[in-house]
C-alpha cells in the first residue's frame, strides 16, 4: 500500500448502503480537514440515485461546503479503483463490502442513519447535524495521525478504534 510515497492524495472510500447520506457527508467532510491530503469518493451498495438534501443543507449551513456536485452511485463504478482507505459507515454496507484491489485499509465507522428520522424538518436537520459532526470528529482523529509513518497493522488498528468512539 502506498502512503503518500509519491505526494499524490491518498485515495478514501466511504461506503454505505444508499450513498445518500452518511458517505457523503463523509466524501466531503474529509475535504474540508484535510484539503489535498486525500482523493475522497463514496458509493453504495445500493445507491438510493439521489443525495438526501438534508446532507446537503448540512454541509452547506454548518460547514459552508458546496456540495451540488454530491452524486449518489454504486460501488460497481469504482471496482477497478485502488483505495489506500475504505470507510464503511453503516452496518449494512460493512456486511456486503467487497474486497477492493490494492489492499486497502478497512474501518467500520457506524452512524445512525439520519436519513430514517421521521418528523418535521427541524428534527431531521437536527439528525443530520449530529451525524455530521460524530463524522467529522472520526475525520479529525483520522487525519490527525501520522499515516505516513505509521505501521500498516498499527493504523489499521487505530483506524478502527475511531469506529468505537
Amino acid at each position: 500500500m502506498r502512503l503518500d510515497m509519491s505526494n499524490q492524495p491518498m485515495k478514501i472510500l466511504f461506503l454505505c448502503t444508499g450513498n445518500s447520506a452518511r458517505s457523503i457527508l463523509a466524501e466531503y467532510l474529509i475535504r474540508r480537514v484535510a484539503p489535498g491530503r486525500f482523493q475522497s469518493f463514496s458509493a453504495g451498495s445500493k445507491p438510493l440515485g439521489t443525495v438526501n438534501p438534508f446532507a446537503k443543507k448540512v454541509l452547506q449551513d454548518l460547514y459552508k461546503i458546496d456540495a451540488s456536485d454530491a452524486r449518489s452511485k454504486s460501488m460497481d463504478e469504482l471496482k477497478t479503483t485502488e483505495f489506500d482507505f475504505v470507510v464503511t459507515v453503516c452496518d449494512n454496507a460493512k456486511e456486503s463490502c467487497p474486497a477492493w484491489p490494492g489492499q486497502p485499509l478497512m474501518a467500520h465507522w457506524s452512524s445512525d442513519d439520519p436519513a430514517g428520522v421521521e418528523g418535521t424538518d427541524e428534527e431531521k436537520t437536527r439528525a443530520f447535524r449530529n451525524v455530521a459532526s460524530q463524522i467529522n470528529r472520526r475525520i479529525e482523529l483520522f487525519t490527525s495521525l501520522p499515516l505516513e509513518k505509521m505501521e500498516r497493522m498499527k493504523l489499521q488498528a487505530a483506524m478502527s478504534d475511531i469506529g468505537k468512539k
